[in-house]
């Protein structure tokens, strides 16, 4: 009991010095935002460059993880004190989109949920919300084409992306699973937990909706139903969780999208996204890429998409590692542009 008492003693003296430093912080935070002459409240680069640091010279025992975690809730809440940042996300509440956006932003936001992809673009576009979160990958069930179609059509910038794990829990009102006599879940959700519903509940009723948080209303107050949703979500509509992690792939992750009317600087590990149309000739494809590989630039991606402008023409998504500032970056984007038929930059922006 007296080395209990001694290390309680220690963890109180040193959560009184935290305190002291996390207050000095937010102070020198406030100050910069005083001297700041853009009024641009998020950097995303200098976000990144501060994890980065912390990452590194992490010695544990916490994860890196936990590391990002906590400094995303000290840093949400530092700039907070100049302005509270208004980001758009597919909502309801409970959603995904929601987990993502907090993962990026913190909690000291102002959120706005929107009812689908378009009305995200539309909020960042009209100055409704300085941000947007949008998804536009899942290693399962791939592309999310509505986000793919409105990258090409607006002018919106991706300033940064979210990598989130994706867990799927059946929850319900129900106290057993033996009760379940129907699932609601978005249609994606379905499809990643398809081989578990066929293995533990194949008679019951599938039934899609918009989202999974939606899916998670209407079974509270339905006998019988259930749905798939987040942890989140279980807390949030007060659903018990009756099965935890029942998607067929246990690395189900979703990549989404921070967007922004800003062009973002260097962070040192950066990402570009372009869109590009071929040429109509022989060799149009491996013309187009080949100076990538020549200037040493890795591409993380290539995803084509129909065109719409005509049958069977189709433009290209492509990310590279780099910034379009840096010289193997800009040597090869002129090259691939004085080869394509279009091109248009959606953005540099700091690895996740």
């Amino acid at each position: 009991m007296k080395k209990l008492d001694k290390l309680r003693i220690a963890i109180d003296s040193i959560d009184n010095k935290v305190l002291d430093l996390i207050s000095k912080r937010a102070k020198y935070a406030k100050e910069i935002g005083a001297l700041k002459k853009d009024g641009v409240i998020y950097k995303p680069e200098r976000e990144a460059q501060i994890y980065r640091k912390l990452i590194d010279n992490n010695k544990g025992p916490l994860s890196a993880e936990s590391i990002r975690s906590i400094f995303s809730s000290i840093i949400s809440n530092c700039r907070a004190l100049e302005k509270k940042l208004a980001v758009s996300f597919l909502g309801p509440f409970g959603t995904f989109s929601e987990e993502a956006t907090i993962k990026k932003f913190g909690d000291k936001i102002e959120f706005i949920p929107t009812l689908s992809i378009d009305e995200v673009f539309n909020n960042v576009q009209s100055d409704e919300s300085q941000y947007g979160v949008v998804p536009v990958e899942n290693s399962t069930e791939g592309a999310v084409s509505r986000t793919l179609d409105l990258m090409l059509n607006t002018d919106l910038k991706i300033c940064g992306e979210i990598i989130l794990p994706v867990h799927h829990n059946l929850i319900s009102s129900c106290k057993s699973i033996k009760s379940v006599k129907k699932i609601y879940a978005h249609g994606q959700s379905l499809a990643q937990c398809h081989n578990w519903i066929m293995n533990n509940l194949p008679n019951v009723e599938t039934q899609a909706v918009l989202s999974n948080a939606e899916g998670a209303k209407l079974s509270k107050n339905e006998k019988g139903a259930a749905a798939i949703a987040s942890e989140r979500a279980s807390k949030l509509f007060k659903l018990n969780i009756l099965r935890q992690n029942i998607e067929d792939e246990k690395s189900n992750t979703t990549r989404f999208l921070v967007l922004s009317t800003q062009e973002t600087k260097r962070s040192g590990h950066d990402k570009t996204s372009i869109v590009v149309a071929t040429k109509n000739k022989p060799g149009a494809i491996a013309d187009l890429v080949e100076p990538f590989a020549k200037n040493k630039v890795s591409m993380t991606k290539l995803e084509s998409r129909p065109a719409k402008i005509g049958m069977w023409e189709y433009v290209f998504f492509i990310d590279i590692e780099g910034h379009k500032e840096d010289m193997n970056i800009k040597r090869s984007l002129l090259e691939v542009e004085s080869k394509a038929s279009f091109l248009k930059h959606l953005g540099s922006y700091p690895r996740y």
